[in-house]
């Protein structure tokens, strides 16, 4: 637990906080927004495997398998299920909301696999990431994010949404010139949805660190509405567990890369969560969003997705992206400013007073900081840590690489790059907050 000095303890608990931890946690927020747009965006390349024949439902489902071995796990290595179950008894009524939020994330990601089906990642990431317009209008209406920010953060934010709009129309335009109709059409509609119900589960996130709650015990109950939800969805659609056990059968080579596809999102999804956590969702998502580079560059450079495609095609694909990442960019460094950090603070207050909630364990969280000592790890944490990894040893010693056009040397220098920012950002936040 990062130290508590007098000085942090009064300014937490009753007032304002510090101008200088502020601008730690604000930075940090952005940082752990980039970092997860390089691992979101790394997610997606494995859901290229549906073009092998595998149902866009089956892969899905094996990704959330992978999410949820990774979102017990990882905090159990970083923080212990000791200090998760704290966190819940501070905070019981969020334990709803995460599996309320689990459940669009499980509808969202399967809508993103037909999408990668029928439009490729290239073009089915900015179409998606359309998202962040929906996080924003929700944070600006329930949480008080951009109420005094002043004239310029605004156009920022609002011109910064237009530029992603306009952007993400030129990729659907471009997409229906060089795919079929019936494909296109599906494609991006999955595609808006996914936004749509992206952009709805970011009130589940945001209620949960106005609160208090820290990321890592916030995802772990998150993934049970995410399972049962896909349960639920593969029954539908596969035909029960008789056909889906066929499936898996016939697909066990490719288990492995499925699992890892569920586990790097995970890794990314935790960086997003820490974004929201310290800069709000208005500003938090669309850095995040920068995943739609990462998805173009994996698609057009690893994949050769454009390969083929004319000139004007490939010019107006590149413009658009060049479009959405201006918006996100205007939207990510408009900082929000003292004034407007006070009604985020007044908004916590609100939802300490609507549930009950203790008042240090809110301004705690908050700030980065643990309201209670840390704990040590149980033997269940080493249990599920020892389940996680006897899933991906298993898989792994049965899979092959996929028979896909790939250029390897590209894929390994994107692959370092995520590592190199997971580094930064992971050792930021132990310094910061012990991942509080």
């Amino acid at each position: 637990m990062a130290p508590l000095t007098t000085a942090d303890v009064t300014l937490v608990a009753q007032g304002p906080m510090a101008e200088d931890r502020l601008r730690v946690l604000q930075r940090l927020g952005v940082l752990c927004g980039i970092a997860a747009g390089a691992w979101l965006g790394a997610a997606e390349v494995p859901a290229k495997l549906v073009s092998s024949g595998l149902s866009p439902v089956f892969v899905s489902l094996v990704m959330v398998l992978g999410v949820f071995l990774g979102r017990w796990t990882l905090p159990a290595i970083a923080r212990g299920t000791t200090q998760t179950r704290a966190d819940f008894l501070q905070a019981p009524h969020l334990v709803i909301w995460a599996i309320l939020a689990g459940c669009l994330w499980a509808v969202a990601n399967t809508l993103t696999i037909f999408a990668i089906r029928d439009l490729g990642l290239s073009i089915a990431f900015p179409l998606w990431n359309t998202n962040a317009i929906i996080g924003i209008t929700w944070g600006v209406l329930f949480f008080g994010e951009l109420r005094n920010a002043g004239w310029a953060r605004w156009t920022a934010v609002s011109g910064g949404a237009v530029l992603m709009f306009y952007g993400g129309v030129i990729l659907a335009r471009v997409s229906a010139n060089q795919i079929s109709s019936h494909a296109v059409t599906q494609g991006v509609a999955a595609a808006l949805g996914a936004g749509v119900l992206w952009g709805t589960m970011y009130i589940p996130y945001r209620k949960a660190y106005l609160s208090g709650m820290n990321p890592l015990s916030f995802v772990s109950f998150f993934t049970i509405g995410e399972l049962g939800m896909m349960a639920l969805l593969s029954a539908h659609y596969i035909g029960g567990v008789t056909a889906l056990w066929q499936q898996a059968k016939e697909a066990r080579h490719l288990l492995f890369w499925l699992l890892a596809a569920g586990f790097v999102w995970v890794i990314g999804d935790i960086f997003q969560q820490y974004a929201v956590k310290y800069i709000g969702v208005s500003r938090g998502i669309p850095l995040s969003n920068s995943n739609q580079l990462w998805g173009l560059l994996w698609g057009a450079l690893a994949f050769g997705e454009l390969k083929g495609w004319g000139h004007a095609a490939l010019a107006s694909a590149i413009y658009g992206s060049i479009l959405m990442a201006g918006g996100l960019a205007a939207i990510s460094f408009s900082v929000a400013g003292r004034s407007e950090h006070e009604q985020w603070r007044l908004a916590a207050l609100q939802e300490g007073k609507r549930y009950g909630l203790d008042t240090q364990f809110v301004s705690f969280g908050l700030a980065g900081k643990a309201a209670a000592p840390a704990q040590a790890r149980t033997w269940f944490d080493w249990v599920l840590v020892g389940v996680a990894t006897a899933a991906f040893v298993s898989t792994g010693l049965a899979a092959r690489l996929p028979s896909k056009d790939l250029n390897w040397q590209t894929a390994a220098a994107l692959a370092g790059i995520g590592l190199v920012l997971f580094a930064i950002a992971a050792g930021s936040l132990w310094r910061a907050t012990r991942f509080n």
